[in-house]
């Protein structure tokens, strides 16, 4: 035999253990992700499972291989879950615990009836279809980053056909009573390929997952907490103050009397008409739109491609909807109204200008009796 199979059993118990520690600091980091500790917690039952395989000393008595059997193939069930919660976020445990119940079943039913050479080809053959369910979570999930997601599908691809070739091998010399653990390529392939592929699959894991905490933590701060719309900082790094934007629809839009909504009702009230507004604005605007709200009960509506009369029609629309808005006072029911103030970009006007435009319309429109839309003049040129 080339490869010390023993040997190679403790260095894949040793590499889980490493890696079960890096996903436990981070769901110690982060709490809420919890495939990080059903990964944890599956390598450990793996690492549980091989050090006992790597020590038993060349027994192969019913207990070691009933016992390290049912673990392994546990872990390797909750590292299903895991695949499951990191593609779906939402997924539910029953699958995962199905397929480990079935999966260990089927194992220990011929072990126990002494069959114990069955009873591992069962246990190579349900590992494969639990690596290459794994490996389909990753594969649904290739567009969030595709070069790791395809990576890891890969690799668990590959570990599912190294068991594969361990049940194939039993299966071809029949061996269906066996008194000591299987010696043959297909054992050492398999080996190899659990040690490269779990080291691999948890280091692309743990990249992915650091990647997904940063893009949250930069929605985070780009994000206005209440609405879940762009904050004015996120949105002068979309359109820098310098920047020319000719032809550009900037429509600038502020709750008329909000003061007072806060005042009579309290501010949990004006928050859910806030958020009743922005339902009003992502109803009536498209996809490429921009909506920030800049603060208090201003927000900022950017309408790429849209003409002045065009960007009027949806202003118009969003009043309409919002004076159609009844808010319970207590004593009975008022409107909530809103004014806007519409600009667009002249030749070679920067940003900053087109929303100052924008923004003295909306003062007019105040100052003429609120609930209504105003546009600012036309700039011809630079």
């Amino acid at each position: 035999m080339i490869i010390d199979q023993a040997s190679l059993l403790i260095a894949i118990a040793f590499s889980s253990a490493a890696l079960m520690l890096a996903l436990l600091i981070g769901w110690l980091n982060e709490r809420k992700e919890t495939y990080l500790v059903h990964g944890a917690a599956g390598i450990g039952l793996v690492v549980l499972a091989l050090m006992v395989m790597g020590l038993r000393n060349g027994a192969y008595d019913l207990v070691y291989q009933l016992v390290p059997f049912c673990v392994l193939l546990a872990g390797f069930s909750l590292i299903y879950s895991t695949s499951r919660l990191f593609h779906r976020n939402q997924a539910g445990p029953l699958l995962p615990i199905l397929v480990g119940a079935v999966s260990i079943a089927l194992t220990a039913i011929p072990l126990l009836m002494g069959l114990s050479g069955l009873g591992t080809l069962v246990l190579n053959a349900t590992s494969a279809l639990i690596m290459a369910l794994c490996g389909w979570e990753y594969w649904q999930g290739r567009r969030e980053a595709p070069l790791a997601m395809l990576a890891n599908t890969g690799l668990y691809g590959l570990t599912a056909i190294s068991f594969l070739c361990c049940a194939a091998v039993l299966g071809a010399t029949q061996q269906w009573v066996i008194d000591a653990p299987p010696d043959n390529w297909a054992e050492d392939f398999n080996s190899i390929m659990s040690l490269v592929g779990l080291t691999g699959i948890g280091a692309i894991t743990l990249t992915l997952h650091h990647d997904r905490a940063a893009r949250r933590h930069r929605d985070e701060a780009n994000t206005d907490s209440l609405t879940g719309l762009l904050n004015r900082r996120a949105l002068f790094e979309r359109f820098p103050e310098s920047e020319p934007v000719p032809g550009l629809a900037v429509l600038m839009l502020d709750l008329d009397h909000f003061k007072q909504i806060n005042d009579r009702l309290g501010h949990a009230r004006g928050d859910d008409v806030l958020q009743r507004f922005t339902q009003i604005l992502r109803s009536q605007t498209r996809s490429q739109d921009i909506t920030a709200r800049l603060g208090g009960e201003e927000f900022c509506l950017i309408l790429p491609g849209l003409d002045r009369e065009a960007a009027r029609g949806i202003a118009e629309n969003i009043r309409t909807a919002f004076a159609d808005l009844a808010i319970n006072m207590g004593n009975g029911t008022e409107t909530a109204t809103v004014s806007a103030g519409l600009a667009t970009g002249g030749v070679g006007e920067p940003f900053a200008s087109v929303l100052s435009r924008a923004d003295a319309a909306l003062y007019k429109a105040k100052s003429a009796g609120r609930n209504q839309v105003h546009l600012a003049a036309l700039r011809l040129v630079a």
